[in-house]
């Protein structure tokens, strides 16, 4: 075996160096952990989201108080009026959590932003549920500027909108994991888009409008949209007298669908970054 000149190390012993050892390559780092991780990746987000994404958020919630304005002049109370605010909320997590979340992901697909976090020592689900958290943390004023709006101007109590620190995270998880899923499965970027907008057209039909207006076969599709759970538990706390079971099983339906929606996600992001 061949040896090459040693090298005397600082504290001058001698070390003899192989061919052998200079062929071995370096062990790479260690995968970060998830936790860890997602905070960065958040942070990442948050921060290049901030200046771009909060122009369209005064745009969700000015187009969500118009509609409550536009449906003041044919509800006038009850069932309706607290259907109306529920959804017109809900509908500023569904613009951006779903809808632009979809136009992002795609965009990355479209122009291989994808290989840049492929490169990452990051697990999948860390870039998925930063960039979706990201997202829905900038529904938060929206939300409560939307649900405050409406309740004075269809005369519903407030006391009990501190479900919205519930219903945002549940919703904002379920409609984020759908949108990033449209976004990463779409083969165009356009596509992406599209869909995005589609997506948001289906929260606010089946969400704003009253459900017992709507025909049976509707209604069949309304249940299925993640973001009917959470309009529906914000809607019963608006009764003088809330149902809390009902209220927490709507709220258990919009974890259980935002878990297995962002695990879809995380298999798309999967399925893109190794095309």
């Amino acid at each position: 075996m061949s040896t090459v000149p040693a090298e005397v190390l600082p504290t001058g012993a001698p070390a003899v160096r192989t061919r052998d050892d200079e062929d071995t390559a370096a062990p790479l780092a260690p995968r970060a952990r998830l936790l860890p991780a997602l905070a960065a990746v958040y942070r990442a987000q948050l921060s290049r989201a901030r200046v771009a994404r909060i122009p369209l958020l005064f745009v969700a919630t000015f187009q969500s108080v118009g509609i409550m304005i536009l449906m003041r002049g044919v509800v006038d109370g009850g069932s309706e009026a607290r259907a109306v605010v529920a959804g017109s909320t809900v509908l500023v997590v569904a613009f951006v959590a779903l809808n632009l979340l979809a136009q992002y992901f795609g965009q990355l697909r479209a122009t291989g932003g994808l290989d840049h976090y492929a490169t990452l020592p990051v697990p999948p689900a860390a870039v998925v549920l930063g960039a979706a958290g990201a997202y829905a943390s900038f529904t938060v004023p929206g939300t409560a500027v939307t649900a405050v709006a409406g309740s004075v101007l269809f005369g519903l109590p407030l006391g009990n909108l501190w479900i919205l620190a519930a219903v945002v995270p549940l919703s904002g998880a379920a409609l984020a994991g759908l949108g990033a899923a449209l976004g990463l499965l779409a083969p165009r970027q356009e596509l992406a888009t599209l869909l995005g907008q589609l997506g948001m057209s289906a929260a606010l039909l089946l969400g704003v409008l009253p459900a017992e207006r709507m025909p049976e076969p509707i209604g069949w599709a309304r249940d299925l949209l993640p973001s009917t759970y959470g309009v529906e538990a914000l809607a019963r706390t608006f009764d003088a007298r809330p149902d809390w079971a009902v209220v927490a099983l709507d709220l258990g339906v919009c974890a259980v669908v935002g878990a297995v929606s962002l695990a879809v996600a995380t298999w798309a992001y999967r399925r893109a970054a190794v095309r």
